[in-house]
């Protein structure tokens, strides 16, 4: 069979061929793993430091190594941060080296201070001729006024530029959304193994205790418990988890119980091997099979908690690039639809990523498919 990958058993390559043979998640995978890898070097694609820097000879990396203002002005240089937008440092280097700047040259937190009306500013194509390099000198040719230094979608109400941020803000999305899918997995995945094993009454007290958990307003605590505890990404993430691994535990509960009295399941009994064996080889990569089915619409539900938090002002700390902030400046801004407009195919456009691909996992792991 010429479509067997020689590294996959036939069952999974019957599978990835069945994923292959959506066009349209297959697709999607492919173009969000490009966005989501694309976007774990941000620094290298929007800042407000270059790349590599040649000074005096030296080769420096300012996008990985802060240098002091020092190192180019000498005993003229105070901050313990170079500003490489500065005129002094950008003469100074011109005059003694080059610099290869990101294709963006901001930061997602770098505001411009040279709009030319008060924040939040169209994107450049938008504007009037006379407007785009309002506060540069005229002219495209001049390096302040290149197409880096231009604001692509605008800028926020703070004068920030909104695509360095859209860039930031969709990976750090994507990163809470997927650690918190898998510590969710984690956690709902042995508590579902542990109950449908077991059965009885281990079963009855875990399922009476995860009903009462459920019914809780989850939304209101976890409002109340980010004005509570400080903000970030490791304690949102962790409020989070106490209620998103209950979505797991349902199926794989149940095909733990299927499982459990199966022929194979008795033979293991019979011949000694314990319980942890048995869940962990037998039983498990079985229920795997529905669980993995569930994780990219998971992944996709927990980056709209995420973007659901930031807009009402209980997620990220303040100043993070967030997409749920966007949100929140979109509705603040009606004068600004660019910023409305700008959130709204982000997310749409990444959620509908996510749920293609999950369409094309269900169908990669149908039985109905799988064995024909």
């Amino acid at each position: 069979m010429s479509f067997l990958h020689p590294t996959l058993t036939p069952i999974n390559a019957r599978r990835l061929q069945n994923f292959k043979a959506n066009r349209r998640g297959y697709l999607s995978f492919w173009i969000f793993m490009i966005l989501f890898g694309l976007s774990l070097f941000a620094e290298f694609i929007a800042n407000d430091k270059p790349i590599i820097v040649s000074y005096k000879g030296e080769i420096l990396v300012p996008v990985l190594v802060d240098y002091p203002e020092e190192k180019f002005l000498g005993e003229l240089g105070f901050l313990a941060v170079t500003d490489y937008r500065s005129e002094e440092i950008v003469s100074e280097i011109d005059a003694n080296g080059w610099m290869i700047w990101p294709p963006i040259r901001y930061s997602y937190q770098t505001p411009n201070s040279n709009i030319p009306k008060s924040a939040p500013t169209a994107p450049w194509w938008l504007m009037a001729e006379d407007e785009v390099c309002a506060g540069y000198a005229q002219g495209l040719a001049d390096p302040a006024c290149r197409l880096g230094n231009l604001n692509w979608l605008g800028t926020d109400d703070q004068a920030r530029d909104v695509l360095a941020r859209v860039i930031y803000g969709f990976r750090i999305s994507v990163l809470f959304g997927l650690s918190l899918t898998l510590l969710s997995a984690v956690v709902g995945v042995a508590a579902g193994a542990v109950q449908g094993y077991f059965g009885g009454t281990i079963d009855l007290l875990m399922q009476r205790f995860i009903e009462i958990w459920s019914s809780m307003p989850v939304l209101y605590i976890l409002m109340i418990m980010a004005a509570i505890l400080p903000s970030g990404f490791f304690v949102l993430l962790g409020i989070l988890l106490l209620f998103s691994w209950t979505g797991f535990v349902g199926i794989v509960r149940a095909e733990f119980l299927r499982a459990r009295n199966f022929e194979y399941v008795r033979a293991a009994r019979a011949l000694g091997v314990g319980n942890g064996t048995i869940m962990w080889r037998h039983v498990l990569p079985n229920a795997m099979v529905a669980t993995l089915t569930f994780l990219p619409f998971i992944l996709s539900g927990s980056i709209s908690t995420l973007t659901s938090l930031d807009f009402l002002g209980f997620g990220l700390p303040p100043g993070s690039p967030s997409l749920g902030e966007l949100v929140g400046q979109a509705k603040e801004n009606l004068q600004a639809p660019w910023l409305g407009f700008t959130a709204f195919f982000t997310l749409s456009f990444m959620l509908s990523l996510l749920i293609f691909v999950g369409e094309a996992v269900r169908d990669a792991f149908d039985p109905r498919k799988t064995f024909q």
